[in-house]
């Protein structure tokens, strides 16, 4: 997990924020585990209900309650909304579902995880990934779905700018 610290203080140095809903706040638990993270990380929301991503995160109401705030776009969305309302460099977000959901015909648990890192020009470069976890518990689906943000941000800024 240190690894991420040197990735975020390299050239250039980057700043961290965190928008969770299925993961609780395990996605921060994480980075704050690190040693010296106050150097880059500069907080997180975790926005449950839609009124929050809305209020908080500026997630576009009417597709977020289209779709139970569970898609790649309310993910992405969500990341972007931690980069505004933190003023970091780079978002990650997390929203799915921990449980099965007859309502949402929601057979397995499932979620997304969303990056976003702010350009040069204002604009966002965006990556993101959907976690699926048939047959976990509730508890266990958070903490894959927390661990597959966290690898994907890390494997994100090792990657070659471009």
């Amino acid at each position: 997990m240190s690894d991420l610290k040197a990735l975020m203080l390299r050239e250039p140095r980057l700043t961290l924020a965190v928008a969770e809903s299925l993961t609780g706040g395990r996605l921060q638990a994480m980075i704050v585990a690190i040693p010296g993270a106050s150097e880059f990380f500069q907080g997180g929301v975790t926005a449950y209900s839609l009124d929050q991503k809305v209020r908080h995160l500026g997630v576009d109401r009417a597709g977020a309650a289209a779709v139970n705030s569970v898609s790649k776009g309310v993910a992405e969305q969500m990341a972007r909304g931690a980069c505004v309302l933190f003023k970091a460099d780079v978002g990650v977000a997390t929203t799915g579902y921990a449980e099965p959901s007859a309502e949402w015909k929601v057979k397995a648990p499932f979620a997304w995880w969303a990056l976003a890192r702010r350009g040069p020009r204002g604009g966002f470069a965006f990556s993101s990934g959907r976690v699926d976890c048939p047959g976990l518990p509730r508890v266990e689906v958070q903490e894959r779905v927390a661990r597959a943000a966290f690898d994907a941000l890390a494997a994100w800024l090792r990657a070659p700018a471009g």
